[in-house]
């Protein structure tokens, strides 16, 4: 899969650019606030409607534009699709493929995928659950598309019955409770079958990825911390084996029931406290993605260093996790945002060494000489909203 071009409309800060591109490498060289990062956040967006710098859509419309349009040509097995996403802050985001309106923007997922790693990756390691969390969802939404849906479910039933809690102390009115549990725990049991499912299959290709960027420092795994006790996925140095009691079909084949009758109980279980704080104490939204190096967590005991092998590894095991996908054996997209000024140059090399079996890779890079020579691919010039190239 590759993208042979790239258009956007008040988008970030392009009233509008236009890109041609080829399979291979490209690099997108220029000073630092010339809007390299948000092109690629362009790309990223077509395959998750998503950003990875942002949680709303608002800032990616530009000031005094009412909306932001993203186009994309994409060639998978020699054949074009055009995609076109509309953003409009506050209305539901609008989609068109090959100029057809589709009913529903989602729809348009899975056509674009992509892996995109930047420095805010960093936060993956030494952020809050919440970064880890997102990141499994992203990973679960460009895997499985339908997730999307069970993702933005899940999220109004937390939010609601939030809503529900913080108000049921003081009106004593808990009629809806029960309903709402039950909502919760069947969306809930959905979105963590697949992220359970998911941090089972990452484990490996993360893990050896780390061992290519970082061979000297100690093993990592990955650990599925859940809310409802004895629920997670063992990590990179176990076995491998699923939990007794957790689904281990595809996701369209997953019997969830196990799971949902999990949540419930500790629904039940937590009530009380639930009511007397007015939040939600238990769900796949309380959950977290432990990284460990060693022995110990990788957060506050990994060095810089590690924590950027960590963070990249957890990417390149993305993107080795999607192109095995049995139901879509595309490459997805490689994006490396201005990561190799960050990286010492036996990583830069590693990485290098990695990116090049990508169908298509992405660089962008302030300082040309930052860039490997194993990646110098077609070159483009971007500087006072301008584009030239490629080279």
């Amino acid at each position: 899969m590759y993208l042979s071009r790239l258009a956007v409309t008040d988008f970030r800060s392009w009233p509008s650019a236009d890109l041609t591109l080829v399979p291979g490498v490209s690099v997108l060289v220029g000073p630092n606030g010339v809007g390299k990062t948000n092109l690629m956040e362009a790309v990223g967006y077509l395959a998750t409607f998503g950003s990875h710098r942002v949680a709303t859509d608002a800032p990616l419309v530009r000031r005094g534009a009412d909306r932001a349009v993203v186009r994309g040509l994409v060639v998978r097995d020699g054949r074009e699709l055009a995609v076109e996403v509309e953003i409009t802050p506050g209305k539901a985001n609008r989609a068109r493929v090959n100029r057809a309106q589709l009913p529903r923007a989602r729809e348009a997922l899975g056509i674009v995928r992509s892996v995109l790693f930047a420095p805010e990756d960093l936060a993956l390691v030494r952020g809050d659950p919440g970064e880890r969390r997102r990141f499994l969802d992203d990973l679960l939404v460009s895997r499985w598309p339908r997730f999307a849906g069970i993702r933005a479910d899940y999220d109004r039933v937390v939010r609601q019955r939030s809503a529900l809690l913080k108000t049921a102390r003081a009106a004593g009115d808990l009629r809806t409770l029960d309903s709402w549990d039950g909502h919760l725990a069947r969306h809930g049991a959905a979105l963590l079958a697949g992220r359970l499912r998911l941090a089972a299959e990452l484990a490996g290709p993360v893990r050896d990825a780390y061992a290519e960027v970082a061979p000297e420092s100690p093993p990592i795994e990955l650990r599925y911390r859940c809310s409802v006790p004895d629920v997670g996925v063992p990590g990179a140095g176990d076995s491998g084996a699923v939990p007794t009691g957790v689904p281990t079909g595809v996701p369209e084949d997953t019997d969830a029931g196990a799971l949902e009758e999990a949540l419930l109980a500790e629904l039940t279980k937590v009530r009380k406290q639930e009511i007397e704080r007015g939040v939600c104490l238990v769900g796949p939204h309380r959950d977290d993605l432990e990284l460990r190096l060693g022995d110990g967590p990788a957060k506050g005991y990994a060095s810089h260093g590690e924590s950027w092998s960590l963070a990249l590894s957890l990417r390149l095991g993305s993107f080795e996790l999607l192109r095995g996908d049995p139901g879509d054996s595309t490459d997805p997209i490689l994006i490396l945002d201005d990561v190799f000024a960050e990286l010492d140059a036996r990583r830069r090399r590693a990485l290098a060494e990695l990116a090049v079996r990508a169908e298509q890779v992405l660089v962008t890079a302030a300082v040309p000489d930052d860039v490997p020579e194993k990646l110098r691919g077609a070159w483009f010039n971007i500087e006072s909203g301008q584009v030239t190239g490629p080279a």
